[in-house]
């Protein structure tokens, strides 16, 4: 027994009071996973329009909002913290397992028992600790005026949300639901806000007279109202600082280009040793690791926003602080939104329009070749740490008693190594160059968002028709 496994052990003593789903014990039916995967997504739309009780005010800067796309949370309610303490926990002990940290032994169930434990722990911590940080830092009033208790009721409300996205998402993957809490939660609130920026019907006062927010909404409108249709038309599909029908068109465009490049595939033909004529395949995508790099880059440029306009606010004057990030704030919040301006925030920041790429070409030059090789990086890195590495898969299907028909058993690794790492890169530079397209393009929602959405949608698309055919299988049967 190693010293990794003595490090698991500290959790043992909380097993019995971390709030637990049972692991279905019957195979749940194809229609009440549905059930069940309503219910939860449900539960948390309701969490994420229920204000806070208590809060004083939410009208200073967000230095959260670049965070808020991939972390399914909204500003002022129950949902603050979204599933930023179930993200965080689970990727700390996943590179603290990866990378041989703590010795986990999968087959062991004793050991997944207690992994599972500490990565609920530890989001729950995180909960607890975010909570605190954000009643302290004066993100909804000063704490004098808040009040002792009103403090403490938020922090009381915002771990108990955090408590209850951490539930749900064992509730779906403990086999009652389709897919997991995260995707499904990351996946509707990138299409909330994607159906709303196209059909919202508020009405934005932006200096040219009152004009609804929603694209879609905004070109019928002008459409019926304007005498001059031509000119109509124009500031329909090119209107700034508001959805425009050109955003729309583009975000259909990257949707349906994602989707094409989702199809593109290497598949492995391999054999059992034990039962003869049973073949089969292993497939490796083009997309390998899913939306993962885009994921671990949104987490490290949003870090990299937050601390930086915290330290511009207090140190503006020092230069690497400056070199780090300049912040000003946007005219078109209405929310007292900081928009970089200069320094490397600025250079790893999306160009706004086209107008902006042509006025400084260095800028979206950076910020191509930064997309690029971070996904990348990450692509590659995140194989080696989440156990998909060529070795790790060759390690699995010899378990499985599975060769390649052709290959010597010794040199499954050495087949899988031409493959696994050059699908991981280029897949992981796909997806950067599509996130750019897609910003480039001023699609709604960022590229980042519209990436995240389609791949976790496509990923439900292909559970449901597994779930489908396993259930017809099962009845044919």
């Amino acid at each position: 027994m190693g010293g990794g496994f003595r490090v698991l052990h500290l959790v043992r003593p909380f097993l019995s009071i971390l709030p637990e789903v049972q692991t279905a014990d019957r195979k749940v039916p194809f229609r009440e996973k549905v059930i069940y995967t309503v219910i939860s997504l449900f539960i948390f739309l309701v969490c994420s329009q229920l204000p806070l009780y208590g809060i004083h005010s939410t009208t200073g800067a967000d230095p959260f909002y670049w965070m808020r796309v991939i972390l399914a949370s909204n500003r002022g309610t129950v949902m603050e913290l979204g599933i930023t303490p179930i993200v965080t926990s689970g990727l700390v002990m996943q590179l603290l397992a990866g990378s041989k940290i703590i010795e986990v032994d999968n087959s062991v169930r004793e050991d997944r028992a207690l992994l599972n434990g500490a990565q609920k722990l530890l989001g729950i911590l995180i909960a607890i600790g975010e909570a605190v940080a954000y009643v302290l830092s004066g993100m909804y009033g000063s704490v004098s005026q808040l009040g002792a208790g009103n403090a403490i009721l938020i922090i009381l409300q915002l771990c108990f949300a955090g408590l209850i996205v951490i539930c749900l998402d064992e509730l779906l993957q403990k086999g009652y639901g389709l897919g997991s809490g995260i995707s499904l939660f990351i996946a509707t609130n990138i299409c909330e806000n994607i159906i709303w920026k196209a059909f919202s019907p508020t009405t934005i006062n932006s200096g040219r007279g009152a004009e609804f927010e929603g694209a879609f909404i905004a070109f019928v409108h002008l459409m019926i109202t304007r005498t001059d249709k031509v000119r109509a038309l124009r500031e329909a599909f090119y209107r700034q600082n508001l959805p425009n029908v050109t955003n729309l068109l583009a975000t259909v465009f990257i949707f349906l280009v994602v989707i094409y490049f989702q199809g593109f595939r290497v598949v492995l033909p391999v054999r059992s040793k034990n039962a003869r004529g049973q073949q089969g395949s292993y497939p490796i995508k083009l997309f390998y690791t899913s939306n993962m790099p885009i994921i671990l880059q949104s987490a490290l440029v949003s870090n990299l926003y937050f601390i930086s306009q915290l330290l511009y606010r207090r140190y503006s004057g020092n230069f690497l602080v400056n070199l780090l990030g300049k912040w000003k704030e946007s005219e078109y919040s209405g929310g007292g939104q900081y928009i970089p301006v200069g320094g490397l925030a600025y250079y790893i920041t999306a160009p706004s329009s086209l107008a902006d790429m042509a006025a400084n070409p260095f800028h979206a030059l950076f910020y191509l070749v930064f997309m690029l090789s971070a996904c990348a990086l990450f692509s590659k890195t995140w194989i080696e740490v989440s156990g998909s590495s060529a070795r790790d898969v060759a390690k699995q299907l010899k378990e499985q008693q599975m060769v390649m028909p052709g290959h010597r058993e010794s040199n499954l690794q050495k087949e899988l190594n031409r493959y696994i790492p050059t699908a991981a890169a280029f897949g992981g530079i796909c997806i950067g160059a599509l996130t750019v397209l897609a910003d480039f393009m001023g699609a709604i929602g960022s590229g980042t968002g519209i990436l995240l959405a389609v791949t976790i949608i496509y990923q439900y698309f292909e559970t449901f028709e597994k779930e489908r055919a396993s259930e017809l299988g099962f009845f044919g049967l």
